[in-house]
């Protein structure tokens, strides 16, 4: 039996912090014992913990680690097939096989994500618009349930496992290994359209006209600009370039350049990030690019710009932030957005950091997140527990617009709205009844939401 330690958790977002008892397992039969053990009420699996709220977390009871679940077990390059166990990261993928010329189909804007979390999580990316969530390009995985037999699942395959399990933030089993396809990348890098929008309107009409010509897409957005320039935007688009596109200085195209990491070594004094300093970032931010065409970026700053500062979430100091991101509509995503960046703008608490991006048509996952509209991701710093009816608040407008909020990210809604958010739930819960009777597989965030029973 593997040791168990006793330690706090939190998310990336630094809260919730709760004591958790921590396994490490190494091999199947660890995973066995443990689950059969009665050790603990229940379990939850957990990747790097770059959720954001308490998605991976397990208030007084177990969290199986999968980060010794990290290996390679083949790769067909022919038909750029990667196999692989739930604890291989993002990060080492791109290592592997960036050089060999293939690329993730989708990343998030983190690469220290492990395959298991990106298929629990069915993680998005800048080209959901084109490509759809990460689970769309899995062709199959392995499942660890909680009576301790192993399950392959694929569209083919345990279809209705496979639908619950991507998206299904670790609830219906322990992820032991997938088969993803890769996709052909002939460089390293991307060749990057930016463009400046003076407000909403004009980069959502920016996004319709250009969406079809880039496979990624996103926009940094301010979100205390008001009047005739709310929602002001800087998108930035691009799609892998190709050999004949990058400047002869490259000699090898499939390797970028190192770079020296930057740390926050300290959580900033809460009193950093206020109205005013956002206020001035988000001005000097915004004069500071200028339209800009056929750029060459490689692929690590485009898709990982916060990946080059280390223990960046301390910037919103000890008490930690929210992130907060929603999917609206197309009918009355402007409306929604509008409504949402309004409420912002007029408030003390606003974002540091604020994302929209487009996205493309939902997928068969029972608690996949994006459909058809457009995204927006904001960072909310925790100054005081004020913050909490004010994204209930935020919360309200969403539901109002048909909108919903992304699981990997939420760490307040109600049981209610969430709910009415997502409609396929009774489906997952029935599944999940027949998969786990006992209820073996919970976290604190199953619970807090109803979706699994059990006190907080």
């Amino acid at each position: 039996m593997p040791d168990v330690r006793r330690a706090p958790l939190s998310g990336w977002g630094l809260y919730p912090v709760e004591d958790c008892f921590i396994y490490r397992p190494e091999r199947v039969q660890d995973l066995v014992r443990i689950l059969s053990s009665d050790q603990q009420s229940s379990y939850i699996p957990r990747g790097l913990g770059r959720s954001y709220g308490d998605t991976a977390q397990n208030k007084g009871a177990g969290v199986l680690l999968n980060e010794l679940f990290n290996h390679f077990l083949s790769f067909d390059s022919s038909n750029g097939i990667l196999e692989c166990e739930a604890g291989v990261s993002l990060a080492e993928i791109n290592q592997y096989l960036v050089p060999k010329g293939f690329f993730l189909p989708v990343t998030p804007g983190t690469k220290f994500v492990t395959v298991g979390g990106a298929i629990a999580n069915d993680i998005h990316g800048k080209n959901h618009h084109k490509d759809g969530c990460f689970s769309e390009h899995v062709l199959d995985f392995h499942l660890l349930l909680a009576d301790g037999s192993i399950q392959k699942c694929s569209r083919d395959e345990n279809r209705e496992i496979f639908r619950a399990t991507i998206g299904g933030i670790g609830l219906t089993g322990f992820i032991l290994s997938a088969r993803i396809r890769m996709q052909r990348v002939e460089t390293g890098y991307i060749v990057v359209d930016y463009r400046k929008a003076r407000n909403l309107d004009e980069a959502l009409k920016l996004f319709s006209e250009g969406d079809n010509k880039y496979q990624h897409s996103v926009a940094w957005i301010d979100c205390l600009a008001n009047g005739g320039s709310l929602g002001r935007s800087v998108l930035m688009r691009g799609n892998h370039a190709m050999r004949s596109e990058l400047p002869k200085d490259i000699r090898d195209p499939l390797r970028i350049p190192d770079k020296r990491k930057l740390n926050v070594p300290f959580a900033f004094p809460s009193m950093v990030l206020n109205q005013l300093s956002i206020a001035l970032f988000n001005k000097v931010y915004y004069a500071s690019f200028t339209d800009n065409t056929h750029k060459i970026v490689d692929y690590d700053s485009f898709f990982y710009p916060l990946d080059a500062v280390q223990n960046w979430n301390r910037i919103y100091g000890k008490k930690g932030f929210v992130q907060y991101q929603v999917v609206l509509p197309p009918e009355t995503s402007r409306e929604g957005l509008v409504s949402l960046l309004e409420k912002l703008s007029k408030s003390r608490r606003s974002s540091f950091l604020a994302v929209l991006k487009s996205s493309g048509s939902a997928n068969e996952g029972l608690l996949s997140f994006p459909y058809t509209g457009h995204t927006l991701a904001l960072d909310l710093p925790i100054k005081d527990q004020a913050v909490f009816p004010f994204l209930r608040e935020l919360d309200d407008i969403v539901i109002k617009y048909g909108g919903r909020v992304y699981l990997a990210k939420d760490s307040e809604i109600s049981p209610e709205l969430f709910r009415q958010m997502y409609p396929k739930l009774n489906q997952f819960q029935e599944l999940r009844q027949k998969l786990d009777p006992n209820q073996i597989f919970s976290s604190s965030m199953s619970r807090r939401l109803g979706i699994t029973e059990g006190t907080l």
